[in-house]
């Protein structure tokens, strides 16, 4: 393996730009440059995302940008010491030693490990010492190399014998605490975290034992030490890895950056949960959400339910609904409709009775789309079990799939469609998540969660569904179905405004997941008012992103920064493939002037979509399905005058309202190759 650093990646006390943009941009062209990365811009990107996440400054004046990125080509360490130092978000100041940490996208377990040797090191008060009084880019190199292990230094051998002594005094006899480290990369701040948390453990005389759980993977804390704790400090910003090893145990739940920056504090908190009988424990049958906090209120805990239910059934509407798009394509809307006296529909009825080398008279071209269509239509009948499952598991984790996916089953046999989904979801997961929560005796541990808890929590909940609450539910779907199905005119535009405010309001949020929810359910139903929502919905949901970019790149380019108006470049592909997400960049930087401009958009495209009779029989995929929407023109019309509408809304905006919008370049200019 490579050395992961060398002399040209260092910058010592040269100027590389005012802000943190501007050192990150500097450090990723000395990548390139060395021949480590092809792309300055891609890395820079991949570097600046994560940054936006969560700021990389530390306490003590370090900051750790760090990123995998397909530019990468080898593990890369690029080093800067600023005077004067720069800002990356740390509580404490400006930042004087930044590390750029590169690794590829597809980096070993090796290269990883190395680079989180760098991430502990820098908790050392004696390696940035040294960093601050190099005098050469070769010293700073062998310190940072004799850190990562790719050199040696004489006393090395004596220091690590010295290492179990000092670790034996530190386990005293008092509290006893386990903890969990996990980032969104897991290369940096999982082993800050974990060696903080550590050394602040010694200073306390707490015997403390940490669990990083990183990219390069983990190592399970052996279980005698987890029975042996008397609490556990979970400082995660992503999901802990099987979390029932901890069950019954005391927990404090922090981010992972609050064990880098407040150690002591959550070993303090610790201590205190482990003598408090009214401390939150880790159930057996509950992952809350990464550094969910305690005091989460019941809304914000429903709406986070909901919506991991809605994120995990998304899959199986898009690609089942692509696929019958697909379907359509190939043989005609007439495979959807009955066959004959058959009892059913031409695909299935074409694939009961004919196969490849026996073809029916229409040919392989309808045979091939009776194909696709009934793939996604078997796919597009997992949503209402999929949605009930994964809400549960939002509740209950992995024992409460089973019993969510069967409520969700029943809803489907009882009509009780997407409501019922919902209902039996939350039904299955409360009942899962109570029935998990008693402390049982250890040799019934290990079949709560694959016999117990599956098995009574379904009784529960599809006995709910059957005896008292699906026919209820059913009726009110049937219900809302002809209320759907009977709007014309203003009602029907009314409604589209509606949808289209729901989708541009927060792009990609809970309020547009909800109107997207809303359409996609309706798809099962296949008839003209739920198609009629679904194009709606999609037309609306690709006006921010297309608006920005019209008004970023072409109507209004000085008004829009640097990188805005390539964000601006990117958004016209991700607007028309139906990604509302590509204008979340423009709402963070100015959410007073964006937002609007995307409601008022938004509104026109929904009540055009609904005034023109547009109906969608795909559920995703933007202008690329236009096969599949009827008729294009007033869909093509709708969006052109959404788009329009929100462009020039922002530009008057921009121009006119509160402060004159100015280009501030977040870095120095980017050359473009010509």
């Amino acid at each position: 393996m490579s050395h992961t650093i060398t002399p040209e990646l260092v910058s010592l006390d040269a100027p590389l730009g005012a802000d943190k943009a501007a050192v990150i941009r500097s450090l990723a062209q000395r990548v390139v440059d060395q021949g480590r990365a092809t792309d300055a811009e891609a890395l820079f990107a991949d570097a600046w995302k994560r940054e936006q996440q969560d700021e990389t400054g530390l306490p003590g004046g370090i900051a750790i940008p760090h990123a995998k990125s397909p530019a990468v080509t080898e593990p890369s360490l690029a080093f800067a010491r600023l005077t004067p130092g720069v800002d990356f978000g740390a509580d404490d100041g400006p930042a004087d030693l930044v590390f750029l940490i590169a690794a590829p996208a597809d980096a070993a377990e090796a290269h990883l490990a190395v680079l989180s040797k760098l991430a502990r090191s820098l908790m050392q008060e004696e390696f940035t010492s040294g960093l601050r009084g190099a005098a050469t880019p070769d010293d700073v190199v062998h310190i940072v190399r004799v850190a990562i292990g790719e050199e040696e230094e004489a006393g090395d051998a004596a220091a690590a014998a010295a290492v179990p002594a000092e670790q034996a005094a530190a386990a005293a006899s008092g509290p006893r605490i386990v903890a969990v480290t996990a980032c969104a990369t897991g290369i940096a701040h999982t082993f800050m975290a974990a060696d903080a948390l550590t050394a602040a453990g010694k200073k306390t005389g707490v015997d403390l034992v940490v669990e990083p759980q990183g990219s390069s993977g983990y190592k399970a804390l052996p279980a005698d030490v987890i029975d042996a704790a008397d609490a556990v400090i979970f400082a995660v910003d992503v999901d802990v890895r099987e979390p029932q090893r901890f069950a019954g145990k005391p927990v404090v739940r922090a981010s992972v950056k609050a064990g880098i920056e407040r150690p002591e504090e959550l070993i303090h908190e610790a201590v205190e949960a482990a003598s408090d009988p009214r401390a939150e424990r880790v159930s057996g049958a509950v992952v809350a959400a990464a550094a969910e906090a305690p005091t989460e209120s019941g809304g914000a805990r429903i709406k986070r339910i909901l919506l991991t239910g809605v994120s995990y059934m998304i899959p199986f509407v898009a690609g089942g609904g692509l696929l019958m798009a697909i379907g359509f394509l190939l043989a005609g809307y007439g495979i959807a409709l009955a066959h004959g006296d058959s009892g059913v529909n031409n695909a299935v009825y074409a694939l009961q009775n004919y196969a490849l080398w026996n073809l029916p008279p229409e040919g392989l071209i309808y045979y091939l789309g009776a194909i696709a269509f009934e793939i996604g239509n078997i796919s597009m009948g997992f949503l209402v079990p999929a949605l009930a499952g994964y809400i549960a598991f939002a509740i209950a984790d992995r024992p409460g799939i089973a019993p969510g996916f069967v409520a969700g089953s029943v809803a489907v046999f009882m009509n009780a469609g997407f409501i019922g989904g919902l209902v039996g979801g939350l039904i299955a997961g409360y009942a899962a998540y109570l029935i998990g929560k008693p402390t049982v005796p250890r040799w019934l541990r290990g079949l709560m969660p694959v016999v117990i808890i599956p098995l009574l929590a379904s009784a529960i909940a599809s006995g709910l569904m059957l005896l008292i609450l699906g026919a209820p539910i059913a009726w009110l779907m049937t219900q809302m179905t002809s209320f759907l199905n009977g709007l014309t005119g203003a009602g029907a535009i009314g409604l589209g405004i509606i949808l289209g405010l729901m989708m541009c309001f927060d792009l990609g949020g809970p309020v547009n997941k909800t109107a997207y929810a809303f359409a996609v359910a309706g798809l099962a139903a296949q008839t003209p008012a739920a198609f009629h929502i679904m194009a709606a919905v999609m037309c609306a949901g690709m006006v921010p992103p297309l608006g920005m970019a019209l008004a970023s790149t072409v109507l209004y380019r000085r008004g829009f920064t640097t990188v805005e108006r390539e964000n601006g470049a990117a958004a016209w592909l991700l607007g028309l493939s139906f990604i509302s997400e590509g204008a979340i960049p423009f709402a963070a930087a100015d959410p007073l002037r964006v937002i609007p401009a995307n409601l008022v958009g938004g509104a026109v495209t929904g009540a055009l979509c609904m005034a023109f009779d547009v109906a969608s029989r795909a559920p995703h995929g933007g202008i690329f399905v236009f096969f599949a929407i009827d008729p294009i023109w007033g869909f093509i019309v709708a969006l052109l005058a959404g788009t329009v509408v929100t462009a020039l809304l922002l530009v008057a905006l921009k121009k006119f309202v509160g402060r004159p919008a100015a280009v501030e370049e977040v870095s120095a200019p980017v050359a473009v190759a010509a």
